[in-house]
């Protein structure tokens, strides 16, 4: 760990930090929310996009450095929103940026980038070498790390070192019980359309499907609307006994932070049994990855993860046709994977990662239960994942 004698000196005008376990200090100026905030320190490579990134439940307790320069230049609206909690939106706890936060200039922005981190308690960090940064992260992994904004520039350096050390870091933590929904509920919202804004959903639609919400993208229920289906949401802890009261037709398990292990320690004997039961499943991220466990397999903690909306994915298994082979381009966030070497032969792997060869999709043999470890529903490609949903709503008769 750096001494106090070797950390860099406090720059003028400095009134953002980044305070890394190891006692690493990154000096820049800070916008949005006031105050600190512990997390994991994880990069994405989108270029566009990051309201949605800053409000995706998966990014719950990391701070996401974002490798595009300029972030916030097209502002903030109401419609770039993936999540609601009591206290504003679930998603990162704050971001790193390398350009300062302009003025906002795009026809749909209903504020500043600024006003909207600051309004939603959300910390940002500008002036930061983001490159260096993210090239340190995939040479050492994420660090465990606190963000700091102070107006004033006030800052103990130690008490935040000591904080970022004592966190315990998302390995072993279930974050899906901080994010989820409290109570059922029925999805209303439709598909976004330019100059229309999102439609509604038609209640006497058929088929019916029952999302189990880890932390959910509201993205992901517009698209199962969009493919047909009628969708009620229910929280993470629902028992198969209440699942199956609602008659669903299939069951869809949501994306969410953490540590699939640990979230699977109530949601796994859920998802056996609804195996057990025949019941249609599809799975996306974090509920992909509880798929695998429930159907024998093991996930792990990966060195950086996958985090973008430019990841190319082939699909590898045998039931595509004509398209195996085909390579989609996806958009990922996932710091946990899918451990391919401990897939039964009971499971089949249907979709693998260009960049790394990771586990990108499972199908379960014998069963309408199927799992992809990236987002479809983000429009990556940007058309190029739909056909999962068409497929899961489809076969639902």
């Amino acid at each position: 760990m750096a001494s106090a004698a070797t950390r860099p000196a406090q720059p003028e005008g400095a009134t953002g930090v980044l305070v890394l376990a190891d006692g690493t200090v990154i000096w820049g100026r800070g916008f949005g929310a006031s105050g600190d905030a512990v997390g994991e320190v994880c990069f994405n490579t989108s270029m566009t996009g990051y309201q949605e990134v800053m409000t995706d439940p998966s990014y719950a307790a990391q701070i996401v450095t974002f490798t595009f320069p300029h972030i916030g230049n097209v502002g903030a609206n109401s419609e770039d929103v993936e999540s609601a909690g009591a206290n504003g939106p679930w998603g990162a706890v704050g971001c790193i940026v390398r350009e300062d936060v302009t003025k906002p200039s795009n026809f749909r922005s209903l504020g500043s980038f600024q006003e909207w981190m600051e309004k939603n308690g959300k910390i940002g960090l500008s002036g930061v070498d983001t490159r260096a940064l993210t090239r340190r992260i995939r040479q050492s992994g994420a660090p465990n790390a606190v963000i700091a904004h102070s107006p004033e520039g006030q800052f103990d350096i130690p008490a935040l070192i000591a904080r970022a050390q004592q966190w315990a870091g998302l390995e072993g933590m279930d974050l899906a019980v901080r994010v989820t929904r409290e109570e059922q509920e029925s999805w209303e919202g439709g598909f976004w359309r330019l100059g229309h804004g999102y439609g509604r959903a038609a209640h006497d639609a058929t088929p019916h499907v029952v999302a189990l919400d880890f932390g959910a993208k509201d993205n992901i229920f517009r698209n199962l609307v969009r493919a047909g289906a009628k969708v009620t949401v229910v929280p993470a802890k629902t028992s198969f006994d209440d699942i199956m009261a609602l008659g669903p037709d299939g069951v869809f398990l949501s994306n969410g932070p953490g540590d699939p292990a640990a979230t699977g320690e109530y949601a796994v004997p859920v998802i056996q049994q609804l195996l057990e039961a025949d019941m249609p499943l599809f799975g996306i991220c974090l509920g992909h990855q509880m798929l695998a466990l429930a159907a024998g397999a093991k996930t792990i903690k990966m060195h950086q993860g996958h985090r973008g909306a430019n990841h190319p994915v082939q699909r590898v298994g045998e039931g595509w046709g004509e398209t195996t082979g085909l390579v989609e381009i996806t958009s990922m966030n996932h710091g946990f994977a899918v451990d391919a070497d401990t897939l039964p032969d009971t499971v089949e792997q249907t979709h693998v990662s260009l960049f790394d060869g990771s586990n990108c999709g499972i199908a379960v043999k014998g069963k309408q239960a199927f799992g992809v470890q990236y987002h479809p529903e983000a429009s990556p490609g940007p058309q190029d994942s739909f056909y999962l949903f068409e497929k899961f709503v489809g076969g639902l008769g």
